[in-house]
């Protein structure tokens, strides 16, 4: 994974064990979708616990793996939504110690 954005030079991982966040995310969306196939196919269609079971649980393994690096952009997303990182200085403010936070310049 890069560290900065190449287009705007945003750094990634505020600090170390950053990513972890988004083990939540993860984890969430595998239980949220085993539990929205399960109880359905079990309660409404009788299907089998045998037949379920195996299905199921060879998704817990492979669906994290493949969700990792949206899990990642999702903790992102949430992590600069909920506490947005001091925007860089503009084009012909290098000097300046203008620093924007919440859209408010202090």
């Amino acid at each position: 994974m890069h560290t900065n954005c190449e287009a705007c030079g945003l750094k990634y991982q505020r600090e170390p064990g950053y990513f972890f966040g988004s083990i939540y995310f993860n984890y969430g969306m595998t239980a949220l979708l085993v539990t929205a196939t399960y109880l359905p196919l079990f309660f409404l269609w009788e299907v089998p616990a045998h037949v379920l079971l195996p299905i199921t649980m060879t998704f817990c393994v492979l669906f994290p793996l493949w969700f990792f690096r949206y899990a990642r952009s999702l903790w992102m997303a949430w992590d600069y939504l909920a506490d947005p990182p001091l925007a860089p200085p503009r084009r012909g403010e290098r000097g300046s110690k203008k620093l924007h936070q919440n859209n408010v310049v202090s």
